[in-house]
């Protein structure tokens, strides 16, 4: 609901449209306070659309705990050559790459 309503507004500013009431709002003072205000909305836009991936990849994860399909992805991925990061030999190969530690910080 707070979306649609953030788009029409960012959709009347964009049309103009001549109405015999004036809001004082839509008054353009201050073309910096214009700015603002648009930056203002377009932040309060994508933290709502965040919050909504965030919160729609919650109820998709943990819709169903019991689904194990993901392990049939995973056996079928490797099945066909792609290599588990999880393997003790490739751990030790990571913990051995000087660009990967020098990335995280650990080595200078």
């Amino acid at each position: 609901m707070m979306f649609k309503k953030l788009a029409q507004k960012l959709k009347l500013e964009k049309t103009k449209r001549h109405c015999a009431a004036i809001n004082p709002l839509d008054v353009d003072f201050d073309g910096r306070k214009s700015v603002f205000l648009d930056k203002l909305t377009r932040t309060a836009v994508n933290m709502y659309e965040r919050k909504c991936d965030i919160k729609n990849f919650t109820k998709l994860a943990l819709s169903n705990p019991e689904n194990e399909s993901h392990n049939e992805i995973m056996d079928e991925l490797f099945s066909k050559g792609v290599i588990d990061p999880t393997e003790d030999e490739k751990l030790l190969e990571l913990s051995d790459n000087t660009r990967f530690l020098r990335d995280l910080g650990l080595i200078d």
